[in-house]
């Protein structure tokens, strides 16, 4: 009698548990999924019943008008506004991929002060707010003379290489990119837990620095490569800091929605939707509407890549050296 009772108590108390984790993990998803569920109905929802209070979880009237605007603001060249942000992302994204897996690589490797040096200042970057940094490389892009070489190509000296998107694949080259910091620490905690047997065994076979490098190293780096390619490609995609000031004229996806979408445009957007589409009155809540939608729009190619890529990004933080 005393073993059935300890098992019943036993049992009423891992069902007692496991139905107030049930009922945890479902408040948690319902708060994190409530700002998504609330769209529906406002971007859903035909313009002239927007503010309406007996609208709450569905619409009256189904419309895309919404949508439709949205495209027009945020990709005022069709697909082609979407294709070219996509691209850009993607460029950056190899080009970081690419410099920082060398650099983390060298650090990692390298035993001299010097190396010690570099790991402490990419440590600093990283740390240091990227706006204190910006005026002198606004500076050194405007009078742009790396090594004094432009003396060679131009009788001036020096370019102006402002609202040039040669900028930003500068910046991810000279290892200052979005993030990039983080990205060489992560690739120098990955290649330090790589075991040096491995490269002794490349060099009695007969194998230089930069050839263990590519043959040896980088295919068992596959995990951080990844983990690198899909937060550069998320955070590129998304940047509007060294965008707006070194590119503004490049009319990508994110400073589109972040120079369209603000109070002082309200009214040009309202009255832009009324004249594009003959909507006889319209409301304020038109505006957070066309702009929610607009934001949905321009998160499609990052919840795609996050569709692909989340697992490998879970799993291959571990190899990070960030975790354990």
């Amino acid at each position: 009698m005393k073993d059935n009772g300890y098992l019943i108590r036993s049992k009423g108390k891992n069902l007692i548990i496991n139905i107030f984790i049930v009922l945890l993990i479902a408040g948690l998803c319902f708060s994190i999924l409530y700002p998504l569920i609330k769209l529906v109905p406002t971007i859903f929802s035909a313009i002239e019943d927007l503010g309406n209070p007996n609208v709450i979880w569905l619409p009256e009237k189904f419309s895309l008008i919404s949508f439709k605007a949205a495209m027009r603001f945020v990709m005022p060249k069709g697909i082609w506004t979407l294709l070219k942000t996509v691209l850009y992302a993607g460029v950056i994204m190899v080009i970081q991929v690419f410099f920082s897996s060398l650099v983390g690589y060298a650090m990692a490797r390298v035993k001299s002060v010097f190396s010690k040096i570099a790991y402490f200042l990419v440590v600093l970057v990283f740390l240091v707010p990227r706006q204190s940094l910006l005026l002198a490389q606004y500076i050194f892009f405007k009078h742009f003379d790396f090594l004094g070489i432009m003396n060679i190509f131009t009788s001036a000296g020096e370019v102006d290489l402002i609202n040039n998107p040669i900028v930003l694949v500068l910046l991810a080259v000279f290892c200052f990119g979005v993030n990039q910091s983080l990205f060489i620490f992560l690739f120098a905690q990955f290649y330090r837990n790589i075991p040096k047997e491995l490269e002794e065994a490349a060099g009695m076979d007969g194998c230089g620095f930069i050839r263990t490098y590519f043959k040896i190293m980088v295919p068992n780096a596959v995990p951080i490569i990844s983990t690198v390619a899909i937060l550069s490609f998320v955070w590129n995609y998304g940047d509007t800091y060294y965008t707006n000031y070194f590119s503004s004229d490049a009319n990508l996806m994110s400073t589109l929605l972040s120079t369209t979408f603000v109070g002082a445009n309200k009214n040009y957007v309202l009255n832009a939707v009324q004249t594009w589409y003959g909507i006889p009155s319209i409301n304020d809540f038109a505006f957070d509407a066309v702009k929610q939608a607009g934001v949905l729009i321009y998160l499609i190619p990052l919840l795609i890549v996050f569709l692909i890529g989340q697992r490998k990004l879970v799993q291959n933080m571990e190899s990070s050296g960030l975790v354990g």
